[in-house]
Order: structure tokens, then C-alpha cells, then sequence
């Protein structure tokens, strides 16, 4: 049965990302953090790193993802769970269907940008041969203000 509500375990995780993020931040990057969780355990950890990289792919879940397959010795991670500070676009959310992950948590939702909620409901598609379970909403407000004010320092 789906988990609908956060548990302990979702805001530890979601904790974690949100250091990433900070790390992110600090290295003049979109503040955005991921992690893969499997059986209790982090697998893959990822920031993001689009500046760094010059790559439009160095998302924080292109990231944690790549780094899980590869520790795992993996190209699939059915019983992974994806946690993220942000609502991952359509780049990440395909790679989260195509990977099979289980489940996927975040934070603030991205209006811009958002596959999950905001623009589409991409792992939820009941078209699709893989659904994920979806949990949104973990430590939002605290996502939600590091973008706010990384956008800030911006402008």
C-alpha cells in the first residue's frame, strides 16, 4: 500500500538533501539535492552540477541515480526510493521511470519545470508500463526558501 503521509524515515532523507543542496548553493549551483535509498541504505548522492559540468544533465537525480546504478552494478533499482528537494523536471523523471524506481519524494513543488505535479503527472501515468509512488510535500517550506534565496542573490 502506498505511503501517503511522510515518516520519520522521509524527513531524514529529505534532511540529507537538503545539505546537498546547501553544498549545491555554495558552489554557485541551483540549490538541489537528491539521494537513492535502498533496504535503509544511501546508494547514490547526488547535487546539482550544471555549472560545473557545462552539462544541462548534471541534475541532482541524474546524479544520485547514476551513482547508485553504477554501485549497485545495476541498470535497474526497483526497490529504490528517490528523495529530492525539488520536483524533478521531464529529463528526471524519465530517468526515474526508466531506471523502475519505487518511490519518489520532494519537497517544493518547481511551476516551471515540474513533470510530477506542476506541468504533468509523468510517474503516475497510468499509459505507462512503470508507475512510481509518489509522496510530495517533505520539508517544502525549507526547500522552497534556499531556492528563494539563491534566485535572490541572483538578481
Amino acid at each position: 500500500m502506498p505511503k501517503t503521509s511522510p515518516t520519520s524515515e522521509d524527513e531524514r532523507w529529505i534532511a540529507r538533501c537538503l545539505e546537498l543542496a546547501r553544498e549545491a548553493a555554495a558552489n554557485d549551483e541551483v540549490p538541489v539535492g537528491a539521494i537513492v535509498v535502498i533496504d535503509g541504505d544511501i546508494v547514490g548522492v547526488g547535487r546539482n552540477r550544471v555549472e560545473e559540468l557545462r552539462s544541462p544533465l548534471a541534475h541532482a537525480e541524474m546524479e544520485a541515480l547514476q551513482e547508485a546504478l553504477a554501485k549497485m552494478g545495476v541498470k535497474r533499482l526497483p526497490d529504490a526510493e528517490l528523495y529530492c528537494t525539488l520536483e524533478p523536471c521531464f529529463l528526471c523523471a524519465g530517468a526515474i521511470l526508466h531506471t523502475r524506481v519505487r518511490r519518489v519524494v520532494f519537497g517544493a513543488r518547481d511551476p516551471k519545470f515540474g513533470a510530477v505535479r506542476s506541468l504533468g503527472n509523468v510517474l503516475e501515468d497510468e499509459r505507462l508500463n512503470h508507475r512510481c509512488v509518489v509522496l510530495e510535500g517533505v520539508q517544502a517550506d525549507e526547500s522552497a526558501a534556499l531556492l528563494r534565496s539563491f534566485f535572490r542573490k541572483k538578481r
